[in-house]
């Protein structure tokens, strides 16, 4: 490759570079460097230290930072294809662990149907294939059905949401055509509180139907002790 070859090609590595969503700088991946090192540093020891809980849920990393940061731009700045490295982080740490078993349908979290027509998709939809697609795990996107709007749960407190999200919940038409042959497993972005969670596991019970657990990608670091006054 001449001079003028070698110009170019440099120049349309530049052009063909994207912007890292958290920093803005140029990477030819979903983000920096920089910030994957960070993101990384987010990530729990122990993922699965909070299964013991009220209703068992399997976080990735810890609600802050960077990976905060992540989530939002993934939610709100319209960046669908952040879904596929957080999930990939969050499908190679529950393949790793013991809690991985055979016979378990995917749920994702569903949001209300205007909201997600307003977004253009639901990022807890979008995380559950990517999930779906490295573990092996069958997903039913219609699992459940989200039939009333709510407001905005930040800010609110645990009981809040709780009254906040009661009947918001049902059997979406997936589960109505066919119920699973085993448990399911509830996905969402992130766990707080657990009223969404625990809402939408209520629904699934009520139906007959079992539910494993959740898998997330990030819950705040005070989520332990949220959970014990919950379950007491």
């Amino acid at each position: 490759m001449g001079f003028w070859g070698k110009k170019l090609s440099g120049l349309m590595s530049v052009f063909l570079q994207a912007s890292c969503p958290l920093c803005q700088r140029a990477t030819s991946s979903e983000f920096c460097q920089y910030c994957d090192r960070q993101l990384q540093s987010c990530q729990l020891p122990n993922p699965s230290q909070f299964w013991q809980c009220e209703l068992p849920v399997f976080a990735w990393g810890v609600y802050g930072g960077a990976i905060k940061r992540a989530i939002a731009a993934l939610k709100y700045d319209n960046q669908p294809q952040l879904a596929r490295p957080l999930s990939q982080w969050l499908a190679e740490a529950w393949l790793k662990s013991s809690l991985s078993i055979p016979h378990l349908t995917v749920v994702p979290i569903p949001m209300y149907a205007k909201k997600q027509q307003q977004r253009g998709y639901n990022q807890a939809d979008l995380l559950a294939q990517y999930f779906c697609d490295y573990t092996k795990l069958p997903l039913q996107q219609l699992g459940l059905e989200r039939v009333r709007e709510t407001e905005a749960l930040f800010g609110l407190s645990a009981s809040g949401r709780e009254q906040t999200l009661m009947d918001c919940f049902a059997l979406g038409k997936g589960f109505k055509r066919r119920r699973p042959t085993g448990s399911v497993l509830l996905l969402d972005d992130i766990y707080t509180t657990g009223a969404t969670a625990r809402a939408a596991a209520e629904t699934l019970k009520q139906q007959g139907i079992k539910v494993y657990g959740l898998v997330a990608i990030a819950t705040p670091p005070r989520t332990r002790q949220a959970e014990s006054k919950n379950k007491n």
